[in-house]
């Protein structure tokens, strides 16, 4: 797939997810696979770009290209901004996030509520295209709820206004991540539009993976909530797509490899308080669908310094891989 200069090879992308696809999540899934990794979304609204976190999540220092930036909001002038003051901190593509249900964001006009907005779809999106040179992608999902699904309308403003690549997930806003993802919507967008289309939603394996691009016609798959705990995926779909063939599962000490070089990247991006605290999540993802992950998590979360959750996980990995290679 090409987005602007940009061969995204394979056609396996990270999706932006708030709070979760910061640099070190970022940079660990293009290690493991992805052929693009998206950032989290960064506020539009310039008296928050100096923040502690808005600087953190502006951070592409050593990032691989393409750097993908996702930038949020609902004013078409500061949107333009905000694609500007991105691309002079290192972002190469910009992508605007009109696909977030969060209620904090469409309260404020922002993410999939201006789905309901056609002509300020159509202004904001130009006027970000019209702000920079770096190709600008959009991200949306299949309208604001089931009885007003503007998607294919939402597609051919896009493309009529210069958007590089369309990322479409098969839920309205009004479904949130609740219900399976339906692709004939995407499959529709694809049809009806020349630029490059991603589907996003539910793809969690690498036969669901090849299912969708078939079934869709995509030129690639996004992948979101499957590759929270399993950043490995990437590298399972890409394989998969090019051989169709399963790689191994990983061993608990594959795992743990993994998982222990991504808390010291968190430590050392974030400095040990923050990065003790934001890998909580990690490692319950982790750990998820095992049945002593109720009492891993209990444990770990007590954590309060680096060196205690780096031996309690180092602990728990070593206790699955002994049992893990009894069963072998």
């Amino acid at each position: 797939m090409q987005i602007g200069p940009y061969r995204i090879d394979p056609p396996v992308v990270l999706a932006p997810m708030a709070g979760v696809t910061d640099k070190p999540f970022r940079l660990l899934c293009k290690r493991l696979g992805a052929g693009l990794a998206v950032s989290e979304m960064t506020a539009s609204d310039p008296r928050l770009w100096q923040t502690r976190k808005s600087l953190k999540r502006m951070d592409h220092e050593g990032e691989p290209e393409p750097v993908s930036v996702q930038i949020a909001g609902y004013d078409p002038s500061m949107l333009a901004e905000a694609a500007r003051f991105n691309v002079a901190n290192g972002a190469q593509i910009v992508d605007i996030n009109m696909g977030c249900p969060a209620k904090k964001v469409c309260n404020v006009w922002s993410g999939s509520a201006l789905l309901q907005d056609e002509p300020l779809v159509a202004r904001i999106v130009k006027a970000v295209v019209d702000a920079v040179e770096v190709p600008v992608t959009l991200k949306i999902r299949t309208g604001w709820d089931r009885q007003h699904k503007n998607a294919l309308t939402i597609a051919r403003i896009a493309e009529e206004n210069g958007i590089a690549a369309l990322a479409v997930h098969g839920r309205t806003r009004a479904d949130k991540y609740e219900g399976e993802a339906e692709y004939e919507t995407i499959a529709a967008v694809k049809a009806s539009v020349r630029i490059p289309v991603l589907a996003n939603g539910d793809i969690s394996t690498p036969q669901q993976a090849r299912h969708v691009l078939r079934v869709t016609g995509a030129d690639a798959v996004m992948v979101g909530r499957g590759a929270q705990g399993r950043p490995w995926i990437f590298r399972e779909i890409s394989h998969y797509l090019a051989t169709g063939e399963l790689l191994a599962t990983p061993s608990p000490a594959d795992v743990a490899a993994i998982l222990l070089g991504h808390l010291e990247h968190l430590y050392a991006f974030y400095g040990e308080h923050a990065g003790v605290r934001i890998a909580r999540k990690h490692l319950g993802w982790y750990a998820k669908d095992r049945p002593e992950n109720a009492a891993f998590r209990e444990v770990v979360n007590r954590a309060e310094n680096a060196q205690d959750q780096l031996r309690l996980t180092r602990s728990y990995f070593e206790a699955l891989q002994s049992d893990w290679s009894l069963a072998a």
